[in-house]
């Protein structure tokens, strides 16, 4: 009997040792909560440690609200609140949501020091958080504080991490607070800049720049080497990344031009509302989003499936119109063209702004375009790869849509020599017309995929119809190969220039070089080959 006592004994005091560490660290709850009733910074410090070292499920929601200015006072009885985003107010102390909110709550006051103190004590809460992306972001939070006071903290978290790319997060945390430490140990201070060289970010020197001034000589060295070999580092990939803009940029630039590029080539008219056949096909990306946002919103990463077909056959319709109500009036008299046209870009506009109003349009990305993912430290967005793959397979198209199909043979012809294909029975006025509507419906879907990148407003296609018309003048009128060539190297071109010139500057620049390129090559990169009597 006296050996079950005994028994029953130490049962009972190794569950009161288990449990004692909780039930003490969650009696400074009260405490802490005490203190922040003091409204003064000193203690307001205090008590953020002893919330983050409380063991409290709701620790984290406390010192969210207080960095977030949602915490709060009541002053009669020196209760402490939070209120979540939603506006749901909270007991700090027990957690659980009340009923009213007391009236007349004073918010509890920090200053940047706090601001400091609350990210590290949230950033070393947050490292063993259930969700990846919570923990990364702890990671970072420390690897910019650099705070030595969560290093053990961190060192248990990275011995318990089993995701390697959060692993190598808290190893860069690990190292950026080591590096800046005063009492770190040479082995360990070299193997953390190591692990910063391989990081290889703007980060990565900061950490590095930061060395603790007891460092030895040869650390320090080793310090200065590595921030030499990551800037060398960053450069190249900066190269990388404009090469990327740039090539982003041309694939826009070619969706613009293509169309232009066909109009121009078969019917010789400088088609000043080209660009609001790019402003309508984005207005009808619009309508799509709206309509299924209305209607059927599990649809909506359909949306710009639906809008493409919507968008050629809109503005291929207005396209054909315009040719057949005015532009076919004033052939061969180029200035009475252009200035039509121009009239016409100017109604358009002005019947979007009156439908739409004159601020710019929300318009959606679907999720397989949003986002964005590094390669090789080039950081890539879904969106404008998606882009890219779609004006090459937009190319491709057109390509083979003028090479296989009688309609494409008819432009071919009438493009070489429009009065022996007229002699040869071709119906001139209806590939006019065709032509036209077609160049309009890929300005259309030009529309569509411009709707992702940029504001879609009256004012949209005035943002492109410039640069169309430098690309198709450059790569040769009316050769698609030659826009292709002239879009990717005009966008690339322009990308290298912004950062030395500016925006503006880059743009002036270009189109001087274009001019004096167009005084030794008039018909551009490739110049069509034929019996082009009417050139």
């Amino acid at each position: 009997m006296s050996f079950a006592r005994v028994l029953c004994a130490l049962l009972f005091s190794a569950l009161a040792c288990l449990s004692m560490p909780d039930a003490v660290r969650a009696a400074d709850l009260p405490s802490a909560l005490t203190r922040l009733a003091a409204d003064d910074f000193t203690e307001t410090a205090q008590a953020i440690e002893e919330i983050a070292d409380s063991g409290a499920p709701h620790a984290e929601a406390i010192l969210t609200a207080l960095s977030n200015a949602r915490l709060f006072i009541e002053p009669a009885t020196k209760k402490v609140f939070w209120r979540t985003p939603a506006g749901v107010v909270h007991d700090a102390l027990s957690g659980e949501p009340v009923a009213a909110a007391p009236a007349g709550m004073d918010v509890v006051r920090i200053n940047n020091r706090l601001r400091r103190v609350l990210a590290n004590a949230i950033g070393a809460l947050t490292l063993m958080a259930p969700e990846p992306q919570r923990r990364r972001a702890a990671a970072e939070a420390l690897f910019r504080s650099r705070d030595e006071s969560a290093l053990p903290l961190l060192e248990d978290a990275l011995k318990a991490e089993k995701l390697p790319a959060v692993a190598r997060a808290f190893r860069e945390a690990r190292a950026s607070i080591m590096l800046a430490a005063a009492e770190t140990p040479k082995a360990q201070r070299i193997e953390s800049i190591s692990v910063l060289r391989e990081r290889a970010d703007m980060g990565a020197i900061a950490s590095l720049r930061s060395i603790n001034a007891k460092a030895d000589e040869q650390a320090k060295a080793l310090a200065a080497e590595a921030v030499a070999d990551i800037e060398q580092r960053l450069k190249l990939i900066g190269y990388v990344q404009n090469v990327w803009y740039g090539l982003s940029l041309g694939s826009v630039l070619l969706l613009a031009a293509i169309g232009l590029a066909i109009t121009f080539g078969v019917m010789g008219v400088i088609n000043m509302a080209h660009g609001e056949m790019v402003m309508l096909g984005a207005y009808t990306t619009f309508i799509v989003q709206e309509f299924l946002r209305s209607t059927a919103p599990q649809w909506f990463d359909y949306s710009l499936a639906i809008a493409l077909p919507l968008a050629f056959l809109v503005t291929g319709l207005v396209g054909v119109a315009i040719e057949r109500g005015v532009i076919r009036f004033l052939y061969g008299r180029p200035l009475e063209t252009l200035l039509a046209t121009w009239g016409i870009s100017l109604i358009l506009q002005q019947a979007v702004r009156t439908a739409f109003g004159p601020t710019n349009r929300e318009v959606g990305s679907p999720s397989y375009m949003s986002g964005a993912f590094d390669l090789l430290g080039v950081s890539i967005t879904w969106g404008r790869l998606w882009i890219i793959v779609f004006t090459l397979v937009v190319f491709v198209a057109l390509l083979l849509a003028l090479k296989y199909t009688p309609m494409g043979l008819h432009m071919r012809a009438v493009t070489q020599n429009r009065r022996m294909a007229a002699s040869m029975g071709i119906r001139t006025p209806w590939v006019d017309a065709m032509t036209f509507g077609l160049g309009s419906g890929l300005a259309g879907i030009a529309g569509v995929a411009l709707s992702q990148i940029d504001n879609v407003s009256p004012n949209l296609g005035q943002t492109y119809i410039i640069d169309s018309f430098m690309v198709v003048v450059f790569g040769g009128v009316g050769n698609l190969w030659g826009t292709l060539v002239s879009a990717f190297a005009l966008g690339v071109a322009n990308k290298f220039l912004e950062p030395m010139a500016g925006a503006v500057l880059a743009k002036i620049f270009i189109l001087v070089l274009l001019i004096l390129f167009i005084q030794k090559r008039p018909r551009g990169l490739f110049a069509l080959k034929g019996r082009a009597v009417e050139a």
